[in-house]
């Protein structure tokens, strides 16, 4: 395993206050150079120096204990809307192996690359599937089944919302990974949150370790069921956000 690796993943660790074991770092250190690897032949991520992917991809997933004081020890069932290359997801399951994670992505060959992971790294209670928020946010098997949503896509809080706040349970929370200056976006937001069942809580703000990039993670608490009329068919929920 790279030392160099290493030394600065575990110097940004620190700030989060997570100790990860050898196994989960040599689990990082394989996502890292599968990431690389397949990235030769499809389009992943923009980022692939290392330093950048252990901190933007990596550091950043993780960056949610900031906003869920007990993730360590919280045994939830998880859900990744539009999750890419599998963040925050992926770095979330490998860090606190006793979540339950569901990876959802609209793009098969996204998904093959997360199977693909998944295996390498032998992770358990993890699966990715393929399809869109809005179908499957109408599918019992996962309506209203989720402990917490998590989402780094870059839609904006209200389209977001009506993608993953039906997947959240009442009592559960939708936490968006967002960056910049997002005041505006937020009070626009504030109508759609409400008619889908939720109640924006807090914004945890923060700065990505060892930059002055802004990021944020916006509690939305499920307090009631979200009304069968939502999510809408596919495309409308963009196109025309509540």
């Amino acid at each position: 395993m790279n030392q160099e690796f290493v030394d600065k993943f575990r110097a940004g660790l620190k700030n989060l206050g997570i100790v990860l074991t050898d196994w989960q770092m040599e689990q990082f250190h394989q996502y890292y150079e599968l990431l690389i690897d397949w990235n030769r032949v499809m389009n992943l991520t923009a980022i692939t120096e290392m330093d950048e992917v252990i901190r933007k991809h990596f550091i950043d997933s993780l960056s949610l204990v900031w906003a869920v004081d007990d993730l360590a020890e919280r045994s939830a069932d998880v859900i990744d809307v539009g999750t890419g290359a599998g963040f925050p997801g992926i770095p979330l399951k490998i860090a606190f192996p006793q979540l339950r994670i569901t990876l959802l992505d609209s793009l098969n060959k996204r998904i093959r690359f997360l199977d693909e992971v998944i295996s390498c790294l032998r992770l358990k209670q993890i699966v990715a599937i393929h399809g869109r928020a809005e179908d499957y946010g109408r599918d019992t098997a996962h309506r209203e089944q989720y402990d917490l949503c998590v989402s780094r896509a870059v839609a904006n809080t209200a389209t977001l919302s009506e993608y993953c706040l039906p997947f959240v349970r009442v009592g559960g929370y939708f936490l968006p990974y967002k960056s910049g200056q997002i005041d505006d976006e937020l009070i626009a937001a504030k109508n759609a949150v409400k008619i889908l069942g939720g109640d924006l809580e807090k914004v945890v703000r923060f700065c990505l370790a060892d930059t002055d990039v802004e990021r944020a993670i916006v509690q939305v608490r499920k307090v009631r069921p979200t009304s069968k009329k939502y999510p809408r068919k596919a495309g409308l929920p963009g196109k025309e956000p509540l």
